[in-house]
């Protein structure tokens, strides 16, 4: 053709200038015979500037191959539609959805009729999302980063397996998350032994964050020999005053042991009930007195500790109820009672096989993964009794 509109295309024009997209139109040697006054404005050129030229005489050389294979598939197909970029006169490249159909006047002559739909708004909003999502990326990676680190402390807080005196001690502790609420301690001093599992109600950083506090302030507290009773009361009014307003509460079961080894004082707090063990007897359930603490200034019970007599070789299991608190395929909760089952057929074992059993167990009754953080301690007791003067009755033991 040379460069003449056709007729057809002359009765439209007035239509096609109406548009708020950018068109141009193609004759069948790929020349632009007319664009429309959109499409000038987005390339800062002006009609005569364009007709009878090729759509490739407007783009740098690196970009004409993909140009040229999306008008060949144009061309096969009859119609095509991708997203590029209209160079503009004075340096910018507008982004623009480019949508192509091939129609054929009533002579046979084919024509392509390409439009261009700026998306520049869009594109600002998919940067905009794009630094956003990498900005989150970054945070993400920091908070990883960040977690790993608490993880690693609070794994440097996990009681750790000992042998003080004649008491063996082994030890479990896994956080359902990265980190969480729970902790236990095996705090060892000139005169006493303590063991302690305590569970902070909930999961993840905040939970993590309130356990890590209460075991400072535990700590502290074993350090300095404070009597448990005292310790209970510190422990509930230091939650209560300085988490207040908070929705934290947690319980604990707490054991000291006498360095000769024959004596054991105890005390929970709306723990699950410890467990002693003592050969050829029934498992027997050492019961919290008092509630759980962090909610009222009353949860220590007024004489809140047990005080009983041991025996050589017998055996102390502390736990969260991470391992009580798990259900089966039925949807049947282990609980208290399903657990003592399970301790009492790995009472006979070494101690380190036992603890392994008990773990294998609780995870053979389970259906799927840990629903809660699971702590364990377990401590077996061995004394010569002549260093011991006499042998006492067990308190306020619950038979299983």
């Amino acid at each position: 053709m040379d460069g003449h509109q056709p007729e057809w295309l002359e009765q439209v024009e007035g239509v096609l200038e109406t548009l708020n997209q950018g068109v141009l139109i193609t004759d069948d040697c790929r020349k632009i015979v007319y664009v429309n006054r959109i499409m000038q404005d987005m390339v800062g050129l002006v009609q005569a500037q364009m007709v009878g030229k090729t759509s490739s005489d407007f783009f740098p050389e690196e970009d004409t191959p993909f140009l040229n294979e999306q008008i060949q598939r144009g061309m096969t197909n009859k119609l095509n539609q991708f997203e590029f970029y209209l160079p503009h006169s004075g340096g910018n490249k507008l982004p623009v959805v480019v949508s192509s159909r091939i129609i054929e006047d009533p002579e046979g002559r084919e024509f392509a009729v390409v439009s261009f739909t700026d998306i520049t708004e869009q594109k600002l909003a998919e940067d905009g999302l794009r630094q956003a999502n990498q900005r989150l990326e970054a945070q993400y990676l920091e908070i990883e980063d960040d977690l790993k680190l608490a993880a690693r402390v609070q794994q440097s807080l996990a009681p750790k397996n000992i042998k003080w005196g004649d008491v063996e001690v082994e030890t479990h502790y896994q956080p359902v998350m990265t980190i969480g609420g729970d902790f236990g301690l095996v705090g060892p001093s000139e005169d006493f032994l303590n063991l302690i599992v305590c569970d902070v109600s909930g999961h993840g950083i905040s939970s993590a964050l309130v356990a890590n506090r209460i075991y400072t302030e535990m700590k502290s507290q074993i350090d300095q020999n404070v009597p448990i009773a005292d310790m209970l009361r510190h422990l509930n009014r230091f939650v209560l005053s300085s988490l207040s307003g908070s929705v934290f509460f947690f319980t604990l079961a707490m054991a000291r042991l006498t360095r000769q080894g024959g004596r054991l004082e105890f005390a929970g707090a709306g723990h699950p009930p410890a467990m002693l063990l003592r050969k050829g007897r029934p498992v027997q359930w050492l019961q919290s007195k008092s509630i759980v603490l962090g909610l009222l200034e009353t949860a220590v019970d007024g004489d809140p500790t047990v005080s009983l007599d041991l025996e050589s070789g017998d055996r102390l299991v502390l736990y969260t109820d991470g391992l009580t608190d798990v259900f089966n395929a039925d949807r049947e909760m282990l609980g208290v009672d399903g657990l003592t089952k399970i301790v009492q057929e790995a009472a006979e074992l070494p101690i380190k096989e036992m603890k392994e059993q008990i773990l294998q167990g609780v995870a053979s009754w389970r259906e799927g993964p840990e629903p809660d953080d699971i702590s364990l301690i377990i401590a077996e007791i061995h004394f010569d009794p002549a260093s011991v003067a006499g042998v006492g009755d067990l308190q306020l033991l619950t038979m299983a």
